[in-house]
């Protein structure tokens, strides 16, 4: 069927692809054929590839359906790689490997969190970075229904107090990386809360959280022998003191240590760096 529409088409002595492309076969010919039989036209030739190329980098709405029950993720990315002007995206049963980007998006609502977490159970990672729409309620229901949740970007979501982020490392003790930055809300409790109950924690960033202090920085060196990467930049609470502890252990930190800090000044000030040579 897909053939003969094809070649009802196709002027008496010529070829498909003698067509043009960008004016007749993508937008005239190519939309009304099932997608999953233009992606086994791909096989024809390398001008075929090319054309259902070119149809792909132009579609406007994708529906991963229309190619079978599932899509892996390589090929998700392969086929929309050149897209730049698709409008309406329809993924199904591909919240395994499916990642939510939503930084910066303000003029969404805790309903659009809310249906995510209930769409999609197995969801993995999801930014909700400078999202100050997202509360204590929504953040619970993401909590309750994405538990194999393993990275969250919460940076800047200024309605999280202590209490809504302990709910959320509770219930998703899979966190392996999690961001609570420029959130004034945000302290010790929170802090603690999260490395008792993530033991597989690697990356947290607490930049700008003034109200963490050394003691939750103890904690979290304790409870999480898996970190390797610590922000706690304009913390002015957290000492050297309780970051000694993991920068022995090799953990990246964003702040220096203090001899090295003063060096940096100096240099700053008389405009060069004296080699000074100390064994500690």
């Amino acid at each position: 069927a897909l053939w003969c529409l094809m070649m009802s088409v196709i002027p008496s002595r010529g070829c498909l692809l003698d067509l043009p492309w960008e004016d007749i076969l993508v937008p005239h010919i190519l939309c009304h054929l099932p997608l999953q039989q233009l992606l086994s036209l791909q096989r024809v030739s390398k001008s075929f590839q090319s054309l259902i190329q070119l149809y792909l980098a132009n579609m406007r709405c994708f529906d991963s359906s229309q190619i079978g029950p599932a899509i892996p993720r390589a090929a998700f990315v392969n086929l929309l790689k050149d897209n730049e002007v698709l409008q309406q995206l329809a993924l199904q049963n591909c919240s395994e490997w499916l990642g939510i980007q939503l930084k910066g998006c303000a003029q969404l609502s805790r309903h659009a969190l809310v249906a995510i977490s209930l769409s999609c159970p197995n969801l993995r990672q999801l930014s909700l970075a400078h999202c100050e729409w997202v509360d204590s309620l929504s953040l619970r229901s993401l909590a309750d229904h994405c538990k194999a949740l393993e990275a969250v970007d919460l940076t800047a979501c200024r309605q999280l107090k202590d209490e809504a982020i302990c709910y959320l490392v509770q219930k998703c003790s899979r966190l392996k990386s999690l961001s609570l930055a420029v959130n004034a809300n945000v302290g010790d409790v929170a802090v603690e809360e999260t490395a008792k109950c993530c033991p597989d924690l690697e990356h947290l960033d607490l930049t700008g959280c003034l109200r963490v202090k050394n003691d939750s920085i103890r904690v979290l060196a304790e409870y999480c022998p898996k970190l390797r990467s610590l922000k706690v930049k304009h913390c002015h609470n957290v000492a050297e003191s309780s970051l000694s502890i993991l920068r022995s252990r090799g953990v990246e930190l964003d702040v220096e240590p203090p001899l090295q800090r003063a060096l940096v000044l100096l240099q700053d000030v008389v405009g060069f760096a004296p080699f000074i040579n100390l064994q500690i």
